[in-house]
């Protein structure tokens, strides 16, 4: 992490991160929520392989996607109370068993030491997103730059839901840098016209290496470089 004192990444003043498959782990418990619904509800369980693709579009399209799957419409009128049972299951127990992915509180302290301005643009629920960042004991690097899936009218890939948190950390759009795991979060950095970084250990539908991202990474060991060849390659202003 000594790129931080080596003053290589000039050009980049904030890194905006997904939540979901990028930062923590949280597929375990949404998982154990939505199938407490879809039980429920009187479906069969969805699997950790089928839940792995539904998750980064919100937790109202999870629902959606979770019926679709067991061979219900996504026009069910179930689902509206579907959504507000899991948001209650999963307020219960939102941390019980997600986990940071490796290195990335090691760097998010690192940064954070060093002056960077750091946010969350995620398609989840702010009030689920604020439990989880309290309870995993996050909250502080980011302050008020955390921008869920329904603080606005938008969300991701919708470029003001990137732009609106870039804003709140008080970054130039130029000197910002996006890491996700998807191709929600691909299409909101290109929309909102910022480099973006991929992580191959998220929830993505799709290989990432198909997804256009500027970097790729397979752990936060290997983000520092990333930024640096960002830095280097995509911001010389």
């Amino acid at each position: 992490m000594d790129i931080f004192a080596a003053n290589k990444l000039v050009n980049i003043h904030g890194i905006v991160f997904d939540l979901d498959g990028t930062l923590i782990d949280t597929l375990p418990d949404i998982l154990s929520a939505l199938n407490s619904v879809m039980t429920g509800e009187g479906f069969r369980k969805i699997s950790l392989h089928e839940a792995r693709k539904l998750v980064g579009g919100g937790a109202q399209n999870l629902i959606e996607e979770a019926f679709a799957t067991v061979g219900e419409s996504k026009t069910n009128p179930n689902i509206s109370l579907a959504f507000e049972k899991f948001l209650k299951f999963y307020e219960k127990k939102a941390t019980a068993k997600s986990t940071l992915f490796s290195d990335a509180e090691n760097f998010l302290d690192t940064a954070y030491k060093n002056g960077f301005k750091l946010g969350i643009c995620t398609n989840k629920p702010i009030g689920l997103t604020k439990i989880i960042l309290k309870e995993m004991k996050l909250t502080h690097y980011f302050g008020d730059a955390v921008i869920g899936g329904d603080s606005l009218s938008v969300r991701k890939p919708n470029a003001v839901h990137l732009h609106e948190t870039i804003k709140v950390m008080g970054t130039a759009m130029k000197n910002t840098v996006m890491v996700g795991d998807s191709e929600t979060d691909v299409k909101a950095a290109r929309n909102a016209g910022v480099p973006v970084i991929l992580v191959d250990f998220g929830y993505s539908n799709l290989p990432p290496n198909r997804l256009g991202a500027d970097a790729i990474i397979s752990s936060f060991a290997e983000l520092p470089s990333a930024l640096i060849t960002i830095n280097e390659t995509k911001m010389c202003y």
